[in-house]
């Protein structure tokens, strides 16, 4: 996803402009159209650069600012001194100073929504809305609390994930690297060897030796060729239809695919349940809550089911109506939906797959480690046989 400045014009003739986030400028057009307004000019945003780790305000600090705001506002502290002792308090300095743009913001006449939609690369835009929805009906204190749950469930989701993928990533690293410093720097000296000795080599050796032999000449082709790759792939991955066709793959993936889905749809109905609780219209709900889905085609049909519900379907027969939601979905939702209770339906849908994506990344992690193992064995054979074959050819010549 990108994000684009937009400049824009009501229906009745007054001017707006802001961020919006979405694939590409026709997308942004289109989400724009749909909410009624006349676009004069749509532009990617100018991007500046910042320091990994010091330009940035994660999850955690957000999370963070977002509770103590909820704590304030509850015990009866204005909005504007609630936002003045945070700046003083937070230590990240990029989000205090955030905080203190926001301040003046509020204290010029603005909403708080409005002051945080100025800073879009660190609200989402479903923060935003629920900000907002909370200050129109009165509820910014409850909101607030509302939020910061669902940020913390975010940051404990985001870190179990991340912290499971650790290990395989560092041993697969370790694998690499140690397989291409034997590639490099041993086998070229065993090759100057056995050329030496005037024998016949077996094919694995002679594999060993033309992929040693690539390497040390054509490094460089390598590199350009694995950074041209992801660059391309990335690219690819921007535009609709590449995203719709790599996100397809990804799915059909053993174990990695189902993770993906699951990935996907707890972050799906984790921002509809929050949107949908603190008032937001049902059709914005799911603009939004389509936006924050991490696979291509969970945000294709969920674009559906909004075009559905556009024309009077319920929201249980629209979600039901794409196979790519498991049917616990619609379920869930028409219990909402006869209850009442949607938002308390999506938050323990939300949870549910939650849980199943924690239960499947320890499962991977568990299953990996022995994998990897098998994988390091067979490569470490593999090695000797094609080293130690020319040996055993020599000495039985003899």
């Amino acid at each position: 996803m990108e994000r684009f400045n937009y400049f824009v014009k009501d229906s009745k003739g007054v001017s707006h402009k802001g961020l919006i986030e979405a694939v590409n400028s026709k997308q942004a057009a289109v989400i724009l159209h749909e909410r009624g307004f006349t676009i004069i000019r749509i532009a990617p945003e100018a991007k500046g650069f910042t320091l990994p780790f010091f330009g940035g305000v994660g999850v955690g600090p957000i999370a963070q600012f977002t509770r103590q705001l909820a704590t304030m506002i509850t015990s009866g502290l204005p909005l504007i001194d609630s936002l003045v002792v945070l700046q003083k308090q937070t230590e990240n300095t990029r989000l205090q100073e955030i905080i203190r743009e926001i301040t003046e913001d509020v204290q010029g006449g603005g909403t708080f929504a409005s002051a945080l939609s100025k800073h879009p690369g660190i609200f989402s835009v479903a923060y935003i809305n629920i900000i907002k929805a909370g200050e129109a009906s009165g509820t910014l204190d409850q909101v607030l609390l509302k939020l910061s749950d669902t940020l913390e469930k975010e940051r404990e989701f985001q870190g179990a994930i991340k912290g499971a993928m650790v290990y395989p990533a560092i041993i697969i690293s370790g694998m690499l690297a140690v397989g291409t410093m034997i590639m490099i720097f041993v086998v070229p000296k065993l090759t100057t060897v056995y050329k030496d000795m005037n024998i016949s080599l077996p094919l694995p050796t002679l594999i060993l030796m033309a992929v040693s032999d690539f390497l040390v000449r054509f490094w460089w082709l390598v590199i350009i060729a694995i950074v041209g790759g992801m660059i391309a792939l990335r690219r690819y991955r921007k535009t609709p239809s590449g995203a719709l066709a790599i996100d397809s793959l990804l799915l059909k993936i053993p174990v990695i695919g189902k993770l993906n889905r699951e990935t996907s749809l707890t972050e799906f109905t984790r921002t509809l349940g929050s949107l949908v609780g603190a008032g937001v219209p049902i059709l914005e709900a799911l603009r939004i809550g389509g936006d924050a889905a991490t696979n291509a085609v969970h945000r294709t049909a969920i674009g559906k089911v909004i075009d559905m519900v556009e024309k009077g379907a319920p929201l249980s027969k629209a979600l039901s109506s794409e196979a790519t939601f498991p049917p616990i979905i619609p379920q869930m939702v028409s219990v909402g939906e006869e209850t009442g209770k949607m938002a308390d339906v999506l938050e323990k849908v939300s949870r549910f797959f939650e849980i199943e994506v924690e239960q499947m990344t320890k499962n991977l992690t568990t299953a990996l480690e022995p994998i990897i193992m098998i994988i390091l064995g067979v490569m470490v054979a593999l090695l000797m046989i094609s080293i130690i074959l020319p040996i055993y050819s020599l000495t039985s010549a003899f």
